[in-house]
C-alpha cells in the first residue's frame, strides 16, 4: 500500500461524494490534507469526523468560480503547511438543462465551476508542489462521449481533459499532471439520473453495478503515488465498462 506520510494533499470540492473519499482515503495513507469547497460547515463537520484533533486536516471555503478564491486557498496552503505534494480538483456541478433552453447563467455558472475553476485552482497550487508532486484533475466519462441535457458539463469536462494534457507538457518534468474520468459512482450527484434512466445504463455496464466512490479515490492515490512515476498527461477511465477507450 502507498505510503504518503509527511505528503500534502490540498483537494477541492471535498465536501462532495468523490472528493470525501479521496480525503480519506489519503488521510488513511498518511497524508495531511488542505481541503476546500464552498459549504464550509458541511465541510468542516466532515473534516472533524475524519480528524478531532486537526492536526492533520485543514479547511478553506473556496467558490471555485474564484480567482481570487484559489489565490486565498494557496495562501492557506503555504501559510499552514509551507508547501503541498498533491492536488486533486474535486469541485464539480451537475444539473439538467437542455442546450436549447440553457440560460447564459446555466452555461457560465457550469463552465465556471468545472472548468475555470480548475484553471484557477492549479494555477496558484502549482508553484507550491514539491518536486516529483502530482495534480490528478477530476473529469467525467461526459467529457468523452457527451451527456444528453448535460451539455454545459461535457464541454467544461472535456476541456479539463485537454487542459490537464497541455499542464502536464508545460509542468513536466517536475510535475505530472493526469485526469480521471469516472462513470456511474454511486454519489448524491447522479441520484437524479439513475432515477431516469438507471436500469439502461446499468444494463449497458459490463460490470454491471455502480462504482464506489473509493474505488475512484484509489485511482487518483495511484496516480499521485511513486508506482505512476511514469505515467502524466494521460486520463484513466472508471466507469465499469460503460465507455470502452484506449
Amino acid at each position: 500500500m502507498f505510503d504518503f506520510q509527511e505528503k500534502v494533499l490540498v483537494l477541492t470540492g471535498a465536501n462532495g461524494g468523490i472528493p470525501r473519499a479521496v480525503a480519506r482515503t489519503f488521510f488513511d495513507l498518511g497524508a495531511s490534507l488542505l481541503l476546500s469547497d464552498i459549504d464550509i460547515e458541511g465541510l468542516s463537520e466532515f473534516a472533524s469526523s475524519l480528524d478531532p484533533s486537526g492536526a492533520r486536516v485543514f479547511v478553506v471555503q473556496q467558490d471555485a468560480c474564484r480567482s481570487d478564491h484559489a489565490t486565498a486557498l494557496a495562501t492557506a496552503c503555504q501559510e499552514r503547511f509551507g508547501k503541498a505534494d498533491y492536488l486533486v480538483t474535486g469541485a464539480g456541478l451537475y444539473r439538467d438543462q437542455l442546450a436549447a433552453t440553457m440560460t447564459d447563467e446555466q452555461w457560465r455558472e457550469t463552465i465556471g465551476i468545472n472548468l475555470d475553476g480548475v484553471f484557477y485552482t492549479c494555477r496558484a497550487i502549482a508553484p507550491l508542489l514539491r518536486d516529483g508532486g502530482a495534480i490528478v484533475n477530476i473529469a467525467s466519462m461526459a467529457g468523452h462521449r457527451g451527456s444528453y441535457q448535460h451539455a454545459h458539463y461535457a464541454a467544461a469536462k472535456g476541456a479539463v481533459l485537454s487542459f490537464s494534457r497541455s499542464l502536464a507538457l508545460e509542468l513536466a518534468p517536475r510535475i505530472r499532471v493526469n485526469a480521471v474520468s469516472p462513470g456511474l459512482i454511486d454519489t448524491p450527484m447522479v441520484k437524479p439520473l439513475l432515477a431516469a434512466r438507471g436500469d439502461e445504463l446499468l444494463a449497458a455496464t459490463p460490470l454491471k453495478r455502480l462504482g464506489q466512490p473509493e474505488e475512484v479515490a484509489r485511482a487518483i492515490a495511484f496516480l499521485c503515488s511513486d508506482w505512476a512515476s511514469f505515467i502524466t498527461g494521460e486520463t484513466l477511465h472508471i466507469n465499469g465498462g460503460l465507455y470502452i477507450a484506449s
